[in-house]
């Protein structure tokens, strides 16, 4: 049997289950030369096994929480406080509450002690669980250290823990608790100390929060602190807050707050030698953990002492580099509209797929730009476009770039990448052959139906042999520069056009209004064609109502017993040999596509059902379309009254033609590369099959947790082991909970750029203009596409868009995302649909409520809550 109590000097690293996050980290704090940690031992876990393992009313108790959800807030307290009560009425066993006296009496019985709580999930290194259990300062004597330890084994249930716990996926029964019993310093001055600077994320910034007396009156929230940051051994940044109260320990035992005398409430609480001093013992303590640790410190007669270092969980890991110089890094998730981590597989096939200078952190790709920004030429053209793409990333790079030291001009620019030259050639043979389209779209999918063919005979190694050949073939048809130069001239052209007719004709974003109904628009085409879907299901009243109830994931099959169900599964299965490679977040291959859950599909066919009449889809298109040609008329005859006028109107006709002509097929590569993803996927799904059979995984999903080289490795040996599985899972658990920045350096600071912005009304809410217009309406805040209830008239409010979220397009009136460029997916389809759309609007699912009226201003970028 384990024992019940250890010194820290005592304990292992591999005790985690005995002691707890906290008492781990104080045992590993103890061991490090020079860090001064008040002495102390640790009640392990098994004490508190001891104390509850025969109570059968426990037992049950702990079954009834495990069912509960977080809405259940009164069942929650109920049981909670029942299993508290019975805690504390649970005698300690002898074993516990003799070695807890041999202690005692080793370190001094006279001594006062802090009695802390520490759980097996806690300060691990993707939750901290910090403040979630009770700590107990200034406990004196072993009856009231004994009565204390009940304290905190019972507060492994209040109710903010349990809730925690069930947000973050930790299962009750398998949480135990050890309870620290530590020597009581009694400081003049406590705090927290951050080796990365937790707003920025700076790695380089050290930050510590200092006040008088106890630390609880700082972790409570009673006292502001002051705030110094340090950065390479240099004090460069001071805040001195004005402190009424601390928190003192009493002699004979507890804690009392003290009211500070007015003329030392503005003293700074460390002196500057004092605050280097510490910032000396959180860089070697960071080194010993091996990651920025979130630090609590407290200063008794000149001496920093340590009472707990955890990691800083919050902190976006940085891009891995191969060298020491400085880097930038920009979001590919900001650019390819989905921001959330994707999964090793899914990245390997993402990084196999591009010839960008990516790099992976947090679950998510980012681009190094330093290069870029090291050329005046280069970094001139990159900040221009990122001007017109994704303003608040380019004002995020200017705050780096304006800094000067941190990347350097090259003294020569012909050290820089040169830039793109225009090429004229291709570009007039695209023109003069608008059929190119229609050549491209049919390449790729010749391309796409020889891979369908060669694919099947393949299995094993000879399989990822063969995908690796043929993701060379997509990535020539992706970056052929006739595609490129294709959709390059409708944006150019767009850009032309805007920029003209509002210096001829003094009109904004005209483009928006000439994009309408473009041709050849593989994505705003797939809205439509769910309505259709919705078409052919109408004047079925018995498929409607299946449809409306039905939850099973086989509901096609089931189809065939109704009226009309041959038919509604002819159409769904038309849609989904086009469509069914899609989802939300498909650049992450391991995604579910609608073609493995048509179910998602279901709402969005009935809402289309509900909010629209017969013929709609094909009533929009031509709608757009009258839109686009009379706007195009009027604008050449407006050009004809200007001096100059004839010129003037025939190169605007020809750049109008270049719009309606090129920018459809802007959405095509992608679905292309979607579409051969899909393809690699059911056929490694079916090697995963194989390792299942062979018990060398559980699940056919757990290869989406292997790189694409450990999954070929699997197979080809037959072996794996189940760890490398089992962190990378655990990684994007923990990757899950954190946000992307739009850009981040290579000192961990994370940026997200703010808009330059005069003139908007006061309470506007700014963002970036994408598609014209101004509409009215009740606002949708939806996260996930499957939640969607619209009515037509509503305005979608949503973190980001990608194609898959198209079908919603067609119900909506408007868009707001807090994501996305003016040549990112929804921005495009915004246009072509006609909805005033304002993209880019930082935390704009939180500032807008769902249900409230609002006014989008497509046309100036910003949005007003009526």
């Amino acid at each position: 049997m384990a024992s019940v109590v250890f010194g820290f000097q005592e304990m292992e690293k591999t005790q985690l289950m005995l002691v707890g996050g906290k008492g781990l980290n104080l045992g590993e704090l103890s061991k490090i030369q020079g860090i001064q940690v008040p002495e102390g031992f640790c009640v392990t876990t098994v004490g508190y096994q001891k104390a509850i393992e025969h109570n059968e009313t426990f037992q049950a108790l702990l079954n009834q929480l495990t069912m509960l959800k977080v809405e259940d807030r009164n069942q929650i307290g109920y049981i909670s406080s029942k299993i508290r009560q019975m805690i504390m009425e649970a005698e300690i066993p002898s074993d516990v509450v003799t070695s807890v006296a041999d202690y005692l009496s080793m370190y001094g019985n006279e001594h006062a002690y802090a009695v802390r709580s520490s759980a097996t999930a806690e300060d691990l290194p993707h939750a901290s669980f910090a403040g979630q259990q009770d700590t107990y300062l200034n406990i004196i004597g072993k009856e009231a250290i004994l009565e204390h330890i009940r304290k905190c084994w019972a507060s492994l249930f209040t109710d903010r823990a349990v809730i925690y716990r069930i947000q973050n996926g930790f299962d009750h029964r398998q949480v135990y608790l050890s309870v620290i019993v530590q020597r009581m310093v009694f400081p003049q001055a406590s705090g927290i100390l951050f080796t990365a600077d937790p707003l920025t994320g700076s790695r380089k910034l050290l930050s510590i929060d200092a006040s008088f007396g106890l630390g609880e009156a700082l972790v409570s929230g009673m006292v502001s602190a002051d705030c110094y940051k340090v950065q390479e051994d240099q004090i460069v940044g001071k805040r001195i807050a004005t402190k009424k109260l601390a928190i003192y320990g009493r002699k004979e035992g507890g804690t009392e707050t003290h009211e500070i005398a007015l003329d030392q409430q503005k003293t700074q609480t460390l002196t500057e030698e004092q605050i280097l001093q510490l910032a000396r013992i959180g860089r070697q303590i960071e080194a010993h953990f091996g990651c920025p640790q979130d630090i609590e410190w407290c200063l008794a007669d000149d001496t920093f002492y340590i009472v707990q270092s955890r990691p800083i969980t919050t902190l976006f890991p940085i891009p891995e580099a191969n060298d020491q110089e400085n880097h930038v890094y920009i979001s590919v998730g900001h650019q390819q509209m989905m921001t959330d981590p994707i999964k090793p597989l899914g990245l390997s096939f993402f990084l196999l797929t591009t010839n960008a200078p990516m790099r992976k952190a947090g679950g998510r790709l980012f681009v190094d730009i330093a290069r870029q920004l090291a050329s005046p030429v280069s970094r001139n053209m990159f900040l221009n476009m990122m001007g017109q793409h994704d303003p608040l990333m380019k004002d995020a790079i200017m705050n780096i770039v304006e800094r000067g030291d941190f990347i350097k001009l090259l003294p020569n620019d012909h050290e820089a990448p040169r830039p793109l030259r225009d090429n004229t050639d291709m570009l007039a043979q695209i023109e003069n052959n608008p059929s190119i389209v229609s050549e491209l779209i049919k390449k790729n999918q010749t391309s796409i139906e020889e891979l369908k063919q060669n694919i099947q005979s393949k299995s094993g190694s000879d399989l990822f042999d063969f995908i690796l050949e043929d993701i060379k073939e997509l990535k020539k048809i992706l970056f052929d520069p006739q595609s490129t130069a294709t959709f390059m001239a409708a944006m150019n052209a767009s850009t032309w056009i805007n920029e003209k007719m509002n210096e001829w004709l003094d009109e904004k974003n005209v483009a928006d209004t000439l994009s309408q109904s473009a041709p050849n628009n593989i994505t705003s085409e797939m809205g439509l064609a769910l309505l259709d879907v919705a078409d052919v299901i109408r004047p079925y009243p018995e498929v409607i109502d299946y449809l409306q109830h039905v939850k099973d994931e086989n509901f096609l099959d089931e189809l065939e017993q109704f009226e009309g169900g041959r038919e509604t599964q002819d159409a769904f299965n038309a849609f989904l040999n086009k469509y069914g490679m899609r989802c939300a977040g498909e650049i992450d291959m391991t995604r579910t596509r609608w073609s493995e859950k048509p179910i998602i599909l279901v709402p969005l066919i009935l809402g289309n059902i509900k909010n629209f009449e017969p013929n709609a889809g094909k009533r929009k298109f031509e709608q757009g379309l009258r839109v686009a040609l009379e706007k195009e008329k009027e604008l050449l005859d407006r050009l004809k009254q200007l001096p100059d006028g004839e010129q003037k109107a025939k190169e605007t006709k020809r750049m109008i033609d270049r719009i309606r002509n090129f920018i459809g097929y802007r959405e095509y590569p992608k679905y292309g590369m979607i579409n051969r993803y899909f393809v690699y996927k059911q056929a490694l799904l079916k090697e995963a099959e194989q390792l299942v059979n062979s018990g060398i995984i559980h699940e056919k999903e757990d290869i989406y947790y292997l790189t694409f080289e450990e999954f070929r490795e699997a197979v080809r040996t037959n072996k794996l082991d189940y760890q490398i599985i089992n962190k990378q899972k655990a990684d994007y658990k923990l990757y899950e909970k954190l946000a992307t920045p739009r850009v981040i350096t290579s000192d961990g600071e994370t940026l997200s750029g703010a808009y330059k912005r005069e003139n908007l009304p006061a309470e506007a809410i700014a963002g970036l203009p994408v598609s014209s217009g101004v509409i009215e309406g009740r606002a949708r805040v939806i996260l996930n596409m499957e939640d969607a209830n619209l009515e037509e008239g509503d305005i979608l409010v949503t973190s980001y868009t990608d194609p898959s979220w198209t079908p919603l397009f067609v119900s909506v009136k408007g868009l707001v995302t807090e994501v996305g460029g003016l040549m990112t997916h929804g921005a495009v389809i915004a246009r072509e649909y006609g909805l005033p759309a304002v993209v880019g609007v930082e935390n704009a699912t939180e500032l807008i409520k769902d249900g409230q009226r609002i006014r989008v201003h497509g046309t100036e970028g910003y949005i007003e809550i009526v």
